[in-house]
């Protein structure tokens, strides 16, 4: 009967280090945090918001919001609300994005375009934090609207759903890629029909 608990023990913690060496290359980036009172008949209670970002640098990306008395509990609840809505974004020459692209969310407008190599991340607050943990190197965004944190974040989500690949453009279209984008000046062309 003894030996029951700590098999389970054993397994949790096999578990548990598989799940840290899956996490162990997610970039977590605190984006804003908020403190919120609640007024209550003895006075008023505090409470913090965090809003957090994360991604693999490799093309995935995702954003949490968690709410607790503490601060370091909050960012652990937004941290794992990000891991489970990450999205996959495609990216050109695993560096910048296919094609330009606008985001709106509420207020909050912003808007993205692909960059030659050496650009970097031209692009601020939010947005940038959205932009480093997704692995993008060189583009330029700009926000046009609200600068609300929560909304500039969902806004340049909107954006980034949108991306898609001439590989995805053509299997929709049932072309070739050549087809689809032609011969470009850069010679990308040739690097997407490999």
């Amino acid at each position: 009967m003894a030996r029951g608990p700590e098999n389970r023990d054993r397994r949790e913690r096999r578990d548990r280090n598989a799940d840290d060496r899956a996490d162990s290359d997610i970039v977590e980036k605190l984006v804003y945090i908020n403190r919120v009172a609640a007024t209550v008949k003895g006075g008023r209670r505090f409470s913090f918001a965090a809003l957090m970002v994360v991604g693999d640098q490799k093309g995935r990306v995702g954003y949490g919001h968690g709410k607790a008395r503490e601060v370091p509990e909050a960012i652990r609840k937004a941290t794992e609300e990000a891991k489970k809505s990450m999205i996959r974004v495609p990216l050109r020459e695993s560096r910048t994005l296919h094609h330009d692209g606008a985001g709106r969310w509420g207020a909050g407008k912003i808007m993205m375009r692909a960059a030659p190599p050496g650009t970097g991340i031209i692009a601020g607050g939010p947005m940038r934090a959205v932009l480093e943990a997704l692995g993008v190197q060189d583009v330029v965004g700009k926000r046009l609207g609200s600068s609300n944190p929560y909304n500039m974040v969902r806004a340049t989500f909107e954006a980034l759903k949108v991306q898609s690949s001439p590989r995805q453009v053509a299997a929709k279209r049932g072309k070739k890629v050549a087809d689809v984008i032609g011969r470009r000046a850069d010679g990308a062309s040739a690097e997407a029909e490999a």
